[in-house]
């Protein structure tokens, strides 16, 4: 048993409420279940019990065994001192305060019915892709649902954090925070980290202010990307003018270029080449600048679109790489990439900024602008549909992406209200049910690691 089924069955009051009492035999009954808490200190918070006629309010802390508040350390940690009630399946010893008064107890063992515990276990100890995905069908749309809509914003507070760590690097600049996670973007897995480098070494304040020139753009891109190839080694008109440029500007701008072993194109194609995306983004701070305010800006998902449709100059529509042509094209980033920096880029900067600003608009504008966006396409949404949890848009996509990973990968069945369903639906007819004893719930375990056997 671990501790998270005794938080489920606390927090649903899943467990037999009648005649409760503590292990010292005192009457108690439970006014309030508190609030779970899933960072530091005590389990729960804020709950109400009257035990032997005296109300108490405070902290409940829980576990499988009571000798875990001292495996824990809970005895010499000032945040327990308010712990009113500690809920344990079995008081293998009794707990005591710092200042050596009994903490009350409850023994949960004798009021667990076994087919949820063995429901629970079913969950927990299987090798399907997720634990209930032979018992999806049993659960409400609606239930599902909302569970998206909670999940999704999870998902977009975790990227959001990203933005906002990157932000407090940045001395708060959003500006420069933004284009940042919009290199990041373009570089895509292979070259995240190089184009985010790339974007650090070369502050947008600097650029802006040759924000008039597109030559001067590319020339301080590709100089600082250390791609620029060496005087011999390539050269053309186009290469000479671009080496001419950056180094003027670097030496006025004091700037160090980053290694070009940073790049990578192994198994790109050449659409996503290196030389290509920084051509792309030296395109977008010629066009837009500010893009982080002409995010804020924009009117819907189009305009954010418009933003990113950028057409690259004549080197770069026959060039793949410095030096080498290639097959003529306009090389505008595609569909799918566009909605990509939709999707991992403006989408946790708006959610970032509406928690800085206070201002749960630019939230809905983050969650509005993933609803309008197609589902994303991979493996693993291709593997929900097949379950027949089918993502409907991006937020639904993003959605199940968490869901996979935050919660089924750890087997967080009791953290998810897909699995509280369920195990819920086992607690039904707790009347005709025999509750589980100490001596039961060992048998129960061996039964069923029989069966999995």
């Amino acid at each position: 048993m671990r501790e998270d089924f005794i938080h489920f069955l606390w927090r649903q009051a899943r467990f037999n409420l009648r005649d409760l009492q503590t292990t010292t035999g005192a009457p108690l009954s439970i006014q309030h279940f508190g609030t779970h808490n899933h960072d530091a200190g005590p389990d729960f918070s804020a709950g109400q019990v009257r035990i032997d006629g005296v109300q108490w309010a405070g902290h409940i802390e829980m576990h499988v065994n009571a000798s875990q508040w001292y495996e824990h350390g809970h005895d010499s940690d000032p945040a327990y001192d308010n712990v009113i009630l500690h809920v344990v399946f079995e008081e293998d010893r009794p707990v005591y305060r710092r200042n050596g008064q009994r903490i009350p107890c409850l023994e949960l063992h004798g009021r667990i019915p076994p087919n949820l515990y063995k429901s629970y276990w079913r969950l927990q100890h299987n090798e399907y892709w997720v634990p209930c995905q032979h018992q999806l069908h049993l659960v409400s749309d609606p239930v599902k649902t909302q569970w998206l809509g909670t999940l999704l914003n999870e998902r977009l507070a975790e990227k959001s954090q990203r933005i906002t760590e990157r932000l407090a690097a940045n001395g708060r600049d959003w500006e420069d925070t933004f284009y940042q996670s919009l290199a990041r973007s373009l570089g895509g897995r292979v070259n995240a980290d190089a184009m985010e480098m790339l974007a650090r070494s070369l502050p947008l304040r600097i650029l802006l202010k040759h924000k008039h020139s597109l030559i001067q753009l590319e020339a301080l891109f590709f100089g600082q990307s250390g791609l620029l190839p060496e005087p011999g080694e390539e050269e053309d008109a186009y290469v000479t003018l671009l080496r001419r440029e950056y180094q003027l500007l670097r030496t006025k701008h004091s700037l160090r270029p980053v290694p070009a072993t940073a790049w990578r194109y192994l198994r790109l194609r050449p659409n996503n080449f290196p030389t290509i995306r920084i051509a792309q983004l030296a395109t977008m701070v010629f066009r837009t600048g500010q893009l982080f305010g002409k995010t804020l800006a924009a009117a819907n998902a189009k305009e954010l679109s418009n933003m990113y449709e950028v057409e690259l100059s004549n080197y770069w529509r026959t060039h793949y790489r410095f030096g080498k042509t290639g097959k003529a094209g306009k090389r505008r980033l595609g569909v799918d990439m566009i909605n990509s920096i939709l999707l991992n880029t403006v989408a946790p900067a708006l959610v970032s900024y509406s928690h800085h600003r206070l201002d749960e608009r630019y939230l809905e504008r983050a969650v509005g602008l993933l609803e309008q966006l197609p589902a994303e396409n991979n493996k693993i949404i291709r593997k929900w549909k097949q379950l027949g949890f089918e993502a409907k848009n991006a937020g639904e996509s993003q959605a199940l992406l968490h869901l996979k990973k935050q919660y089924c990968e750890p087997t967080r069945c009791t953290d998810c209200a897909i699995g509280c369903t369920l195990l819920t639906k086992t607690f039904d007819n707790l009347d005709a049910q025999p509750l589980l004893t100490l001596n039961e719930e060992a048998v129960v375990y061996g039964v069923l690691a029989d069966e999995r056997a």
